[in-house]
Order: structure tokens, then sequence, then C-alpha cells
């Protein structure tokens, strides 16, 4: 399911030269950072992204890196970042992946909510279809961020 804020017309209208996306779930440890790498990878510089989470964890999920390295994306780098209002209000479209009421609103940014399994303390057979899903899902976002044959 997806709950989107705003209107169609303003699915692709951006803050800044590019559209920016902002994943968050609470410890962003797992799918938002699963989320960011998927969309780094698949849109290179034409996206700006983020994550962070409400409640940062101290690592990102070791289970979620081994499962972003086995589809070759390399996620060693991540760290858990404190959604602040400053990141809401700099991106055009902002996911949340089970933060629930947690995660700030505001006017004039687009909001998508992927209700998707965490992987916290789940194994890599477990994380796998996660991230998979969260790849199909990207996969459409990106097609509505940057229509057209480059998508």
């Amino acid at each position: 399911m997806t709950t989107d804020s705003t209107p169609a017309s303003a699915e692709r209208a951006t803050k800044g030269d590019r559209p920016s996306v902002l994943f968050v779930c609470i410890h962003n440890a797992g799918r938002s950072q699963m989320a960011a790498g998927w969309l780094t990878a698949l849109a290179g510089d034409r996206v700006e992204v983020r994550s962070a989470g409400t409640a940062p964890g101290d690592r990102v999920n070791p289970v979620a890196v081994e499962a972003m390295a086995e589809v070759g994306i390399d996620i060693t780098a991540a760290t858990p970042k404190i959604l602040t209002g400053e990141a809401v209000q700099a991106s055009d479209v902002v996911i949340t992946m089970g933060c629930g009421d947690e995660c700030p609103w505001y006017p004039g940014t687009r909001y998508l909510d992927w209700p998707l399994e965490d992987p916290a303390g789940q194994g890599i057979d477990a994380v796998r279809p996660i991230r998979d899903q969260i790849r199909a899902n990207v996969e459409g976002l990106l097609a509505e961020l940057l229509p057209g044959p480059e998508a």
C-alpha cells in the first residue's frame, strides 16, 4: 500500500536541480539503507539520495550488507543517521518504512509508505525477499521520478 499526500501534478516537481529522495525507517540500519543503495545504484547522480532513522542504530545490519553485496551493491560505508526536519524539508519524496507517526510532516513534500518486513534479527534467506521487494519499489519510484528511456 502506498500513501501519497500530494496531488499527482506535484509528483515531478523538485526542490532542487534533481529529484531528492529520503528513505526513513526506525534504525536506519536495514530497509532504508538497502533502498538508498538500490536508488544510488540504479539512478546514479540523477537523483539525490538520503536515508535516516527515527532511532538510528549503531551500525548497518550486517545481513543487509551481505544481501546487497550478493547483487553487487556495496553499502559497507553507510552509517545510520538521525532523521531531521531539515532532511525532510530538503527532500521531494520521503519514503517511510515502519516509522509510523514518528516521521515529521511538511507541506509540499510527497510522502510514500512502503510496508516492508523489518530485516533486523533475520537471516539472509529472510532478508533476500525484502531486498528484492525494495528493488521493485525503487524501480517503480525511479520510473516516476525520471520518466523516459533513461529510467
